[in-house]
């Protein structure tokens, strides 16, 4: 009986320690190319803390296989502080200009939770906060979408300039994209993702006789169909489905698209940044975590504002799937970051991010 359960537990150990050096490989592999690995790198964070249990239970057991994950886990561990700082930075803020990103979920508009109440709710807190530049990702606009700008300006109080990329959707209904900064505006642009409904924006403003350009991105999520996402909540939850097979190949489709669109976006993203004349701070909803193609694409010469001076848990987004780290703030070597905050509200299924930027001389 124990050699069986040996082999068995044996077995498994060696599978998730192969899916954990899998998940190493979606950093260097186009999804366009081959997508599976991407898959992996998604799901990282919870294949490391798997891999950690077995390698915690073989060393109480006093057994060589513990150098089974151990190994494996050595092999990717820069990727781990990408989602867990446990020293923790200075954070002198003497100086420095917030920028902060924050997905509101269209004011969960479309999650039977009524906006207005999430809608004030967020307003006034970034309001109270403050922060020198704000980018906003997947806002909702009701009625004239003009006045409704105009509207969330004056709730965030004065002093605001802003860039808004706006959608129509329906007669009354316009969702978008928008920064907004005490500083002064002196350039706008949009970047186009064909055939697809995300949206980049760079804002050029002027902070101290310097100008910084300013990206703020949401890039293509995996937008799973209602049945897709009932059976992920029914998979997690150990629900039994006879058409499991079939929901597993639309589910494994709407994925590899998600992953797909993204790293042409993300190169599309990239090639404005390399372009860009000026200081670059890239900001937004990535809807890919740090282990993926897509990321590292866009951070390739920057620097990572969590990396940097986070502290804790990285993790940004908590909604119907698992929780993980899908929101950044980036920046070149033109600035040092001194503090980074993450602010564990529940008005949106994302959580803001703020980091606190020093101009190095």
């Amino acid at each position: 009986m124990k050699k069986i359960f040996y082999k068995i537990f044996f077995g498994i150990n060696v599978l998730f320690a192969i899916a954990l050096a899998l998940s190493y490989l979606s950093v260097h592999i186009n999804p366009d190319v081959i997508a599976f690995p991407a898959l992996f790198g998604l799901a990282y964070p919870y294949l490391l803390f798997i891999n950690i249990l077995f390698s915690l239970a073989w060393v109480i057991a006093l057994k060589w296989e513990a150098l089974i994950s151990l190994v494996v886990i050595l092999a990717g561990f820069t990727h781990f502080s990408n989602y867990l700082k446990v020293q923790k930075p200075l954070g002198d803020k003497t100086g420095t200009f917030q920028v902060q990103s924050y997905n509101v979920r269209l004011f969960n508009y479309y999650e039977g939770k009524g906006n207005n109440n999430s809608e004030k709710k967020i307003l006034g807190l970034l309001r109270n906060q403050k922060a020198d530049v704000i980018c906003l990702q997947e806002i909702y606009l009701s009625g004239d979408p003009v006045l409704k700008q105009q509207e969330i300006k004056t709730a965030l109080g004065k002093g605001y300039n802003s860039h808004f990329k706006i959608i129509r959707t329906g007669k009354n209904r316009s969702y978008g994209i928008v920064t907004l900064s005490r500083f002064p505006i002196v350039g706008r642009k949009d970047i186009v993702h064909e055939k697809s409904s995300s949206l980049s924006i760079y804002t050029d403003i002027l902070a101290e006789g310097d100008t910084i350009r300013i990206f703020n991105n949401h890039l293509q999520s995996f937008r799973l169909q209602r049945m897709e996402r009932t059976f992920l909540n029914e998979l997690m939850e150990g629900t039994e489905d006879h058409d499991t097979f079939h929901e597993i190949v639309n589910l494994s489709s709407s994925l590899r698209a998600g992953f797909v669109k993204r790293s042409s976006q993300a190169k599309a993203v990239k090639k404005m940044i390399d372009k860009s004349p000026y200081p670059v701070i890239v900001a937004g909803d990535f809807n890919d975590t740090p282990v993926s193609y897509s990321y590292r694409k866009i951070r390739k010469g920057l620097s990572d504002s969590f990396v940097s001076a986070g502290y804790g848990a990285g993790f940004t987004y908590k909604g119907n799937y698992p929780p993980n780290r899908i929101d950044y703030i980036l920046y070149d070597d033109s600035f040092e970051c001194r503090h980074f905050d993450i602010e564990k509200v529940k008005y949106s299924d994302h959580y803001p991010i703020t980091a606190f930027f020093r101009k190095k001389n």
